[in-house]
């Protein structure tokens, strides 16, 4: 989230500027009285100089005091924070996170159960990647280096395993010239030592040290960019040679040729050999079949400060594995539905809305298609598969939901029970292997489909829920409930709203998406229509079609005759114009005009009455109270531009209610001030997390989360992120939870709610359909059909607002259709505030401008607040006279003060008013100066005085004389 660059740093120097130029001339004036000075004698001279540096010191401490007190003051307010975190909070954080490695690692083959070795075996290590694994991802995701890491050599000999020094020690040596990649860099080279830099000894003396092998492979994701999809240009230099690992067309989720190699040295020389991918992206593993020496694959992605340990545990035995793929794994992801549409793609006819780039070429509007509509993840290959238009076992290798365990288990559906709209039913699974363990209960449903009807996958999650640990022999019973409403399908074509088809809905346990254990049908006698007429029980108005103006004029991905369109849709672009009429209703900065949005019948709203109110008064009464409407009056307009336009890592104060300003921090797997380098244990990634697929985890992991804040004194955290995986090739995947919106959602929910305990609000994000990182600040269109960005890609955000009650959200960078998500007035009035009842207040991402950002605009579209730390040209609102402009920002201004007063920030005594440490220490030293200066300037007088009199005297004596 922290992205201060070059042009963040001009934007701050030219607040200073004024100020700068005031002290520039009274050093100019001091300057030529100095140099006038010259023709003085004696004691003026003496005067006149010694003045001269005191006024130049006297206008430094006062322009000083300027900037620190003016523009300067939120920066060093958010550079200042005093809290931290105990280290009896750090110590149980760093258990929870190897709790969650423990419980998300996936054990995806193990033949003739090679798994779990002996805790005090020999292991040889192979891999690049053994020594430099993934523990996340970079950007505002990354982990703090101030807290130490367990490696995976650690977790491995922690948990009792004699590893191979001569390995590591090879590999170690082979990374040592490596370049060091920052926070926000990546490289995308794969530097696998090439087959011939094995000696003979090296190889040798492993196979005499054990007959067991483990093999590492990492890939690494990050904010700021994708994947790439063809790498075939990448090289990188061993042994003063340049390689090129890939052939053309290679991605970079599939081997590269030195890790081909290495693998076939490695399962020529051993018979039991395991493969641990470590990352979070879903890589082509169909290698691990192709040799018969692989008996053992699993998935860890990546783990967090300490999760590694989780990952020894698995291998001994001490933990038995229970996590579940979170992302179907495919063996070809060239042949996925959105691979033609993912990535860069520029409009070549929106010349004249090119935004001014800071450096390189000027920024031209683009465009992603999101064509598979709602065919995304299992949901596109189960159906496919049932439709005949793949075959399941070549195309898909391990499906959503899948994962091994050293045991086994037994799950009886009961029967089917239905009141008031929820369906009810027990499912007792028994542990009926010889070791304990946990198992999930995942529950699907199956609608009814027409063919050319409404869009329907074959296969969709409804519900899921984990054991607790089973001995040998023992049972437990799940209850499971879901709505039947929550199996309605979004009819965008025909009734513009959800509606629940009449037929039977197949309602089954599964052990993964494609394996049922048992299935039941529930009957829908007559076609239920959630219209304005039948309101959803969970909306609290219908939800209707809202989002025509983004369906452009694709043609989507359809179920009809067996996907008779596939080849069409998930085509390449056809074209790279937008059509005319949605070019006219593009926006960015540059044809915003606000004037045009005024409304002339919006009352000038009342600023600065006296009514006695604080906004501690507001604290527990409910969003429609009366009184609000009294506290808004008292607000200045001052109060109200401050609050909307400062928001970065704050939100700012507003004396008029005597709001205190507040400290918010990034996330997601961990909380961190970016400013004072104080933060907590990085937590595994979300991946790893939803991976577990266990609610009590996610929630433990935001309390945990809420805990170290408060400590802290922070409010907010920029988390968790529910985006989704649309494709295995997005750099952020590491930070969202999965392709399937109720896993996703169901884990951020209990994440809002976990922190929620600690008063700290959760800023879900990125709202919405910010599903790639290419083009991402290129004023990205992206075009969907509504029922998939009600299905698909609202679904996350929908459940952590209706069941996690989330009162902060974090809007994406990417236009929806034409418009900027952080300025669309349907997404986040019409759907989130009036539909799902969002009671809180929204920000924008990282407010750099970027030539589609204003104040203007997002105010009047539900937008309360910019992300960013100082003035900008447009995170405050210009056009401040209209009533209609005040209007907005007094509603955004409550929004951001409702949320305030309801969190942590007013519990007890954390709202107290008073100095900051650094105001406190601004104000010592100002008055040390102020005493110093005049002491300075009393001796410099007394000085003046005394050698005035002696120049006298001897004018006086010399005059006697002659």
């Amino acid at each position: 989230m922290l992205q201060i660059n070059m042009e963040d740093v001009m934007n701050i120097v030219k607040l200073c500027v004024p100020y700068l130029i005031g002290l520039a001339v009274v050093i100019a004036i001091a300057a030529i009285v100095l140099v006038m000075s010259r023709k003085q004698k004696g004691a003026r001279k003496y005067f006149i100089k010694r003045n001269s540096f005191m006024a130049m010191l006297l206008a430094l401490v006062v322009v000083v005091n300027l900037i620190c007190w003016g523009p300067m003051s939120n920066m060093i307010s958010l550079a200042t924070g005093s809290g931290t975190i105990s280290e009896e909070t750090s110590d149980e954080a760093t258990v929870l996170c190897t709790q969650i490695a423990k419980e998300g690692i996936v054990l995806l083959k193990n033949d003739a159960d090679l798994l779990p070795l002996k805790n005090d075996s020999n292991l040889n290590v192979f891999g690049w990647a053994s020594t430099n694994p993934c523990y996340g991802g970079t950007g505002s995701g990354s982990l703090s280096d101030a807290y130490e890491t367990v490696s995976l050599l650690q977790g491995l000999k922690d948990a009792g395993f004699h590893l191979n020094q001569g390995l590591s020690d090879f590999y170690t040596a082979y990374r040592a010239d490596r370049p060091s990649v920052g926070m926000w860099e990546q490289d995308w080279t794969l530097p696998e030592p090439t087959k011939d830099s094995y000696s003979s000894d090296l190889i040798a003396d492993a196979k005499s040290f054990s007959d067991t092998a483990m093999v590492v492979i990492t890939r690494v994701g990050g904010e700021g960019a994708d994947l790439p999809t063809d790498v075939s240009g990448v090289t990188y230099t061993d042994n003063s040679k340049d390689y090129k690992d890939f052939e053309s067309g290679d991605h970079y989720l599939q081997l590269s040729q030195t890790e081909k190699n290495m693998m076939d040295l490695v399962c020529s020389n051993f018979d039991n050999v395991i493969v641990v991918y470590n990352g979070a992206n879903a890589m082509e593993l169909s290698f691990v079949n192709d040799y018969s020496q692989i008996k053992s694959a699993i998935w860890c992605p990546g783990t967090g400060q300490s999760g590694f340990e989780g990952l020894g545990e698995i291998i001994n035995g001490e933990v038995n594995p229970s996590g579940k793929t979170s992302d179907t794994f495919v063996t070809d992801l060239s042949k996925t539905p959105s691979f033609n549409n993912f990535g860069i793609f520029t409009y070549d006819n929106m010349d004249e809305f090119a935004v001014k780039a800071t450096k390189g070429d000027d920024v031209i509007p683009s465009f992603v298609n999101y064509m598979e509509g709602i065919y995304v993840g299992y949901r596109f290959y189960e159906t496919a598969a049932a439709e005949g238009l793949i075959n399941y076992e070549k195309s898909v290798l391990y499906p959503f939901g899948y994962g091994l365990s050293y045991t086994t288990f037994t799950q009886e559906m009961g029967p089917l029970t239905e009141t008031d709209g929820t369906i009810t039913f027990d499912v007792n699974v028994t542990n009926t292997g010889s070791n304990p363990g946990k198992d999930v209960v995942e529950v699907y449903y199956n609608p009814p489909y027409t063919n050319g009807g409404v869009e329907k996958a074959s296969a969709n999650l409804i519900t899921f829920d984990k054991t607790n640990t089973l001995k040998p022999g023992e049972s437990q019973t799940i209850p499971v409930s879901i709505q039947v409403e929550d199996m309605a399908s979004f009819d965008a074509d025909k009734n513009g709203c959800y509606v629940l088809e009449s037929g039977d809905y197949g309602i089954s346990i599964r052990t993964d998406s494609h394996n049922i254990i048992k299935e039941q049908n529930y009957n829908v006698a007559n076609e239920m229509v959630y219209d304005e007429s039948h309101v959803r029980t969970s909306d609290k108005v219908a939800a209707v079609d809202q989002f025509k103006d983004a369906n452009g004029d694709q043609t989507y991905l359809s179920r009809a005759d067996g996907f008779a369109n596939y080849q069409e849709a998930t085509a390449p672009p056809k074209t790279k114009s937008m059509p005319e009429k949605y070019k006219k209703m593009f926006t960015n900065t540059g044809n915003y005009d606000p004037a045009a949005h005024n409304d002339d019948g919006d009352i000038m709203p009342v600023t600065g009455e006296k009514n006695g109110l604080k906004l501690a008064d507001m604290r527990g009464l409910s969003y429609d109270d009366p009184q609000w409407e009294k506290l808004l009056n008292q607000l200045t307009l001052s109060d109200m531009d401050t609050m909307v336009a400062i928001g970065g890592y704050q939100t700012s104060e507003a004396k008029s209610v005597d709001k205190v300003r507040t400290v918010d921090c990034d996330g997601p797997a961990s909380i961190n001030n970016n400013f004072t380098g104080t933060g907590s244990i990085g937590f595994p990634s979300a991946v790893l997390i939803a991976s577990t697929w266990n609610r009590d985890i996610a929630e433990a992991f935001g309390e945990s989360i809420g805990k170290m804040a408060d400590e802290m004194e922070v409010s907010g955290w920029y988390a968790p992120a529910m985006n989704t995986h649309r494709n295995a090739f997005a750099g952020r995947n590491f930070e969202y939870y999965s392709e399937d919106g109720v896993l996703s959602g169901r884990m951020a929910a209990s994440a809002v709610i976990g922190a929620e305990k600690h008063g700290v609000y959760a800023y879900i994000k990125h709202f919405a359909l910010n599903d790639q990182e290419s083009n991402r600040l290129s004023m990205l269109c992206t075009w969907s059909n509504e029922q998939a960005i009600r299905e698909i890609y609202l679904k996350p955000f929908e459940i952590a607002v209706k069941e996690g009650h989330a009162k902060a959200v974090m809007s994406s960078f990417n236009y929806i259709g034409t418009t900027y998500a952080g300025g669309n007035d349907t997404l986040l009035n019409k759907v989130l505030r009036d539909e799902w009842g969002f009671r809180g207040f929204v920000l924008t991402d990282y407010f750099g401008g970027y030539g589609f950002q204003n104040a203007d605009q997002e105010i009047r579209n539900g937008n309360d607040a910019m992300l960013v730390a100082y003035d900008t040209e447009t995170n405050h609102v210009k056009d401040k006279t209209s009533a209609t402009s005040q209007k907005f920002m007094r509603q955004a201004s409550k929004n951001i003060m409702y949320t305030v007063v309801n969190s942590r920030a007013y519990e007890g005594d954390n709202a107290k008013e008073g100095f900051l440490m650094w105001q406190i220490l601004a104000i010592i030293i100002d008055v040390i100066l102020a005493a110093g200066i005049v002491v300075m300037e009393i001796r410099i007088i007394r000085i003046y005085k005394k050698r005035l009199e002696d120049e006298v005297s001897f004018a006086v004596q010399t005059e006697g004389k002659e």
